[in-house]
């Protein structure tokens, strides 16, 4: 979907179209959550701090997030997706991934497919949507960017090898900031610098990921459109508005984030046993702590307790914007049962 939660917003309130718009908070801790298009003119960039964007926009409009407005039109879109097929694989209320190679409409054009669904999108729910067209995912996910807003892109399989040597290496899917800069001071600029270093190179230099972009260069992804995308991670997380300067208020906050993470873990009937502790120093240099329990876990309690030791593993290098909480390793198709701990317990760490 092309500026979905910004499009959205527009859509339900006239007098907010052809406007820059941003949703999330314009205040001095505000974020950006999503910028219409006419925003994106002035540089404005979800992830943003609001006060930056203004700075870029002087005129631009705030609005808060409405989630359930959010997930109401995306039930609607997914809606349609399943007219056409199965197989699809949601990555966020406004993406997701569909393999069309069967269809229910038996139509043999994947493009064609492509446009009627945009179509019908327009047509039920009154937004705009891209997309790109191609034979494996990671093709399909770059090229869907290529024509934004309202456009879309088939890249066939004799065409791929000349579209990837010819791509920035910024554009690679998956190769972000602090990766591309390296790629680049090792004079890896486009995709056809990249497909001259050896695997070897690639793996000495990127660790595991060096297989991958050896062969997504070469056009090779096998990963396929899952339509039962296993959660690995539930979180919560909150930035301040006032900077934390002592652990003393860190734990007050780090209490409330532990609530919402138990009823979000509680909600999605999920348990893990991998503890995250997330700071966000007012520098926003980032930095994570872990540790990695015997048992399954979801009580508050516990991952209270956990969380405190982690914290206490460091002094604060800074005043802090922001804390998180996060368990991976979760209990989703294990084999064996084991226990999830689901009650107050002292434990000794």
């Amino acid at each position: 979907m092309d500026a979905f939660y910004a499009s959205v917003e527009q859509l339900d309130n006239p007098e907010l179209q052809g406007k820059p718009l941003a949703v999330g908070g314009g205040g001095e801790r505000g974020v950006v959550s999503a910028a219409s298009y006419e925003a994106r003119k002035f540089g404005v960039r979800s992830a943003m701090s609001g006060v930056i964007a203004r700075k870029n926009c002087p005129h631009l409009i705030f609005v808060p997030p409405r989630f359930s407005r959010y997930k109401e039109v995306s039930k609607q879109i997914r809606t349609i997706f399943f007219e056409y097929t199965d197989l699809v694989e949601p990555l966020s209320l406004d993406e997701a991934y569909l393999d069309v190679t069967v269809n229910k409409k038996g139509n043999p054009s994947a493009s064609l497919i492509a446009e009627e669904i945009r179509q019908k999108i327009f047509d039920i729910t009154g937004l705009r949507a891209s997309a790109g067209i191609s034979y494996n995912k990671f093709l399909a996910k770059i090229a869907s960017d290529i024509n934004k807003p309202n456009g879309q892109k088939t890249i066939p399989p004799e065409k791929a090898i000349d579209f990837l040597e010819k791509l920035d290496i910024k554009k690679f899917y998956g190769v972000g900031k602090v990766t591309a800069t390296k790629m680049y001071n090792l004079g890896i600029f486009d995709g056809k610098n990249l497909k001259e270093k050896s695997e070897a190179f690639l793996t000495k230099n990127f660790g595991k990921s060096g297989a991958h972009y050896y062969h997504i260069v070469r056009g090779i992804h096998n990963g396929k459109v899952n339509p039962n995308r296993i959660t690995k991670s539930v979180a919560a997380e909150h930035t301040f508005r006032t900077n934390l300067t002592s652990e003393i208020f860190m734990l007050e906050q780090l209490e409330k984030i532990a609530d919402e993470l138990e009823k979000r873990l509680k909600k999605s009937k999920l348990a893990g046993k991998t503890v995250t502790l997330k700071i966000k120093y007012s520098d926003f240099t980032q930095q994570t702590r872990s540790k990695t329990l015997p048992f399954f876990v979801k009580d508050r309690a516990i991952l209270l307790e956990t969380v405190k030791e982690l914290l206490y593993q460091e002094k604060m290098k800074n005043s802090v914007r922001l804390l998180g909480i996060s368990v991976t390793n979760l209990n989703i198709n294990t084999k064996k049962k084991e226990k999830v701990i689901d009650v107050q317990l002292k434990l000794e760490f």
